[in-house]
């Protein structure tokens, strides 16, 4: 009841201003959120002064000629006194990040996406009106100046401010400077604020969209072609994991959201377009982890005439070349871990043989049946009745081996049983010729030659169909215009998926996958 009654109070402000009736509904719905504090109500009463005198709040008028970076770059380093010769001026906007204010003159630093300066304004120079509209200005407002550049005695290099102009205002106060958002879901769920208050934020997003142009970079200068295909699926296909369900109400038909774009990718490849890529979300209906999000992008690209082998080639050249762009080096440095990547310095080892040398099982135990359920079972994970031995052995290699590849390692030759769409290996037909890539204990990528012989594929497609039947969930659906693809005649081809969110955690150091998506899913939030 007392709660009640906090949020059923009037709200009183500090003016009598004819504008602030125009704040109410936002007042009430943060105090109904019990979000409303002095500090916010403070703006407001310095928004309606600045309406009582005429001054938009969110004009949309003012013209930016220059950036910050562009001062930094060319006076960086130019003294003061040749600062006081040049007779400069500049126009800048950004945000205020920081205010100091010493009575008739004010410090402040301005940010804008390319970097952040100093400002000084100064009732002499701005005019007395002027400056008392200006000292209404607060942190994480958004301004426009006008003026010449000079140091002040501690060095830094300062505008001047000749003219200023508010541009928005801000209605919430930032973070504390030195405290930051120190919540990690708060930084998740308002990565605007996150972006604005932390640096490192802001370097991983840029770096993100450096990783992903050099990828296009790559595949366009070896004469790949970037494609779309579709997010909503009739059948889902190319991966082995659970759908999401969606409903079209015109067509009155049930779609999924995609994902893997790989069996439209391969169409492609029946269709003529020999080399493809496409940088394309998908969406799975697992949990979440520091390495999960239910909705994430991939590079899949297709080659046709190449192999698995070269595949591997390809990815050492990319990964190499990709992380020296972004990080000057191709050695990275991943949680206080140095990571390798470099070509030439990544491991290439059979997936029996690296449950044997890495995993510490022997022969005898993965390949026999029982005896490989029954160390599964010791190791604390669940098997299913009637689950294939290679299912069994990728359950242990997820236990034993996967955690100890920290520097690059290509696992190869995958069991048949677990590798539906990827082309028998020509001299032992149990096992596929199929890669997947591993560091810092986790998968970054899988490729595989690709399964052209439609009556195979029909085949695999129908197994498939009875573990569905059977009550896997992640198991392959029938795909029956993809058989009818494959029977046209695809030419013989290698294709490969990248993660790019993992790839982007380990070139940025970032411990958790949501550090590197702008806006990962969270559960709503309370109340």
């Amino acid at each position: 009841m007392g709660q009640n009654k906090k949020k059923n109070k009037k709200i009183k402000l500090a003016t009598k201003s004819v504008h602030a009736e125009r704040f109410m509904p936002m007042l009430e719905a943060l105090q109904a959120k019990d979000e409303l504090n002095a500090v916010i109500k403070s703006r407001v009463e310095k928004a309606c002064l600045l309406l009582d005198d005429g001054i938009d709040l969110y004009p949309n008028d003012f013209k930016r000629d220059n950036e910050v970076q562009q001062i930094l770059s060319d006076h960086g380093e130019t003294d003061g006194e040749a600062l006081e010769s040049l007779d400069l001026e500049y126009t800048i906007a950004g945000r205020v990040v920081s205010y100091r204010s010493f009575g008739k003159v004010t410090f402040f630093h301005l940010q804008d996406r390319t970097g952040k300066i100093q400002v000084y304004a100064a009732r002499d120079e701005l005019g007395v009106e002027a400056y008392q509209r200006f000292k209404k200005t607060d942190i994480g407002d958004i301004v426009g100046v006008t003026g010449g550049l000079f140091r002040t005695k501690t060095g830094e290099l300062t505008v001047k401010t000749k003219t200023f102009k508010l541009i928005t205002k801000s209605m919430r106060p930032l973070p504390e400077k030195h405290h930051g958002l120190k919540d990690v879901e708060t930084r998740y769920r308002q990565r605007y604020v996150d972006l604005i208050v932390t640096p490192k934020t802001t370097e991983i997003f840029k770096a993100r969209t450096a990783i992903i142009r050099e990828m296009r970079n790559i595949l366009d200068e070896k004469g790949f072609m970037e494609v779309e295909t579709p997010m909503m699926q009739a059948i889902p296909g190319g991966a082995t994991a659970k759908p999401f369900e969606t409903h079209h109400n015109a067509l009155d038909m049930k779609l999924y959201m995609r994902i893997a774009p790989e069996l439209y990718l391969k169409r492609l490849l029946v269709g003529g377009f020999e080399r493809v890529y496409e940088i394309n979300r998908n969406f799975r209906n697992e949990g979440t982890s520091t390495q999960h999000n239910p909705e994430f992008t991939m590079l899949e690209f297709y080659w046709a005439y190449a192999n698995f082998e070269n595949l591997m080639d390809l990815t050492e050249e990319m990964f190499s070349r990709i992380a020296t762009k972004v990080t000057g080096s191709s050695v990275v440095t991943y949680q206080g871990v140095e990571v390798d990547l470099s070509i030439g310095a990544w491991t290439r080892m059979p997936f029996h043989e690296s449950l044997e040398k890495i995993g510490g099982v022997p022969p005898e135990i993965y390949m026999d049946y029982d005896k490989c359920r029954d160390l599964v079972k010791e190791k604390g994970e669940k098997t299913v009745e009637g689950e294939k031995l290679g299912k069994l052995q990728a359950k242990l290699f997820d236990l034993l081996v996967e955690p100890k590849l920290i520097q690059p390692h290509f696992i190869y030759h995958y069991p048949t049983d677990i590798s539906p769409l990827s082309r028998r290996n020509e001299a032992n037909p149990e096992i596929t010729d199929r890669f997947e890539l591993f560091m810092t204990g986790r998968e970054l990528a899988n490729a595989f030659s690709e399964l052209n012989d439609p009556v195979d594929q029909r085949g695999r497609f129908e197994i498939q169909v009875e573990e569905k039947e059977a009550g896997d969930e992640e198991a392959h659906f029938m795909d029956e215009d993809y058989v009818r693809a494959l029977e046209y005649g695809m030419p013989p081809a290698a294709g490969q998926g990248i993660g790019i969110d993992r790839l982007v955690m380990l070139l940025t150091d970032s411990a958790s996958i949501r550090e590197v998506i702008l806006f990962p899913l969270l559960r709503p939030e309370a109340g």
